[in-house]
């Protein structure tokens, strides 16, 4: 979906990517991530939503919660992280992303709470009382009062299948004032996901039902006399729908694919984000007019109900990747195990086992066993890999801790 559009806007952090493979430093199975673009990216949405007096989080799951780049968008002024999950914020402050907004999507389990409220998060979001009992009370034993977000919900809203949860839109005052009630907690506001959507027949992201539930939840609130309400509208955020939110009411927008310009919107126009995230791997061996080329983080985002073909690129012996030429992939199944791919060489007499191999496609690292690079100095001609990372953020096993391991164990057995 993102290789043409890489190979068009972005080539230089493509060929930057081959050439580190070629020499090994760049390993199979790695998303590469352009660090100037995403600072570039990050800069123009961080410069919009001040703009507009928007809180921008950045969310950091679908590139692998990778450290240097939580670093990177500090440095371009996002300096908090939106947690999809526990482990997210938790993996983003390890780059230096402070917590600014979780529990959404994923509510914190009831013992992880008190982990949670250590991070002193700006918001909190919850489904139902129970949890914000659980959020107010662990905030309280640290002497704290927690912001505390409700996810509210109205009829005709659209969701995730999965995703569901929330207080009813009608009783948003009467939870409020449940919230404020409770020690170590206050009520700061309202949230939903997803507020906008890419729509596939127009080629354009539209506001979802969700939105007009906020405002009826905000009007409530500001009928029984409260003015001060924070309403956070996630989905689809790129610097080109951080205006109609802000419009729609919106206090608080969390850009994630648009830090790297992988929304399904960037597929089809050419927004202000660059794209700045690739996957690289390489021919594993050839099999009946197939290169099989390793896998491990071969999930594409299915944001777009008809998804296109899945193509990538073989870079051969001193080929560029300018001159590399796009190849139909053979996908493993949703319901395999990604070990391999299949690249259709027919024809092609000069593929080997260790050629380079990329694709271009929507990513959601941190579901996969995939690794993460992120690549400086490209924009400068002097790329560098800064680090390599598993899918959660932390450091890869090390062969010498294993191999000491080992050595160790025989050790105890004599």
């Amino acid at each position: 979906m993102f290789l043409e559009l890489l190979r068009r806007r972005n080539n230089s952090f493509l060929q930057s990517a081959a050439d580190l493979h070629r020499k090994g430093e760049l390993p199979p199975n790695c998303y590469a991530i352009d660090l100037d673009a995403v600072s570039r990216n990050a800069t123009a949405i961080r410069r919009e939503a001040d703009r507009l007096n928007l809180k921008a989080f950045a969310m950091v799951k679908q590139i692998g919660r990778n450290p240097d780049v939580s670093a990177a968008l500090v440095r371009a002024g996002i300096t908090h992280s939106v947690g999809v999950d526990l482990e997210c914020t938790i993996a983003a402050a390890s780059g230096g992303l402070a917590a600014g907004h979780m529990g959404h999507l994923v509510q914190i389990p009831r013992h992880q709470a008190a982990i949670a409220a250590s991070f002193a998060p700006l918001y909190w979001t919850v489904f139902n009382e129970t949890k914000a009992r659980e959020a107010a009370a662990a905030t309280e034993r640290l002497g704290r009062v927690q912001n505390l977000m409700a996810r509210v919900v109205g009829k005709g809203d659209v969701f995730y299948p999965g995703h569901e949860g929330g207080f009813d839109v009608a009783s948003i005052v009467r939870v409020a004032n449940e919230i404020d009630g409770m020690r170590g907690a206050r009520f700061a506001g309202i949230t939903t996901f997803p507020a906008s959507l890419f729509d596939v027949q127009a080629r354009t992201v539209r506001t979802t039902p969700n939105l007009e539930t906020l405002r009826q939840a905000s009007a409530e609130l500001r009928k029984a006399g409260r003015t001060d309400i924070e309403i956070n509208a996630p989905g689809t955020t790129s610097v080109a729908m951080l205006e109609p939110l802000a419009e729609a009411g919106a206090t608080q927008v969390e850009p994630g694919h648009g830090l790297t310009g992988t929304t399904p919107w960037h597929a089809v126009e050419d927004l202000e984000e660059e794209p700045a995230i690739a996957y690289i791997t390489e021919v594993s061996h050839l099999w009946d007019d197939k290169a099989f080329v390793f896998g491990g983080g071969l999930y594409v985002d299915p944001v777009l109900a008809d998804q296109p073909r899945t193509t990538a690129i073989v870079v051969t012996g001193d080929e560029t990747v300018a001159q590399s030429a796009a190849l139909e992939v053979d996908m493993p199944s949703p319901s395999a195990i990604d070990y391999y791919a299949k690249v259709d060489i027919s024809g092609r007499q000069d593929v080997r086992p260790g050629d380079t191999v990329i694709f271009g496609f929507r990513p959601q690292v941190f579901v996969t066993r995939g690794l993460t690079a992120a690549i400086s100095g490209v924009s400068k001609g002097t790329p560098k890999v800064e680090g390599i990372w598993s899918s959660n953020g932390s450091r890869p096993i090390d062969p010498a801790d294993a191999l000491q391991a080992i050595a160790a164990a025989k050790g105890t057995d004599r």
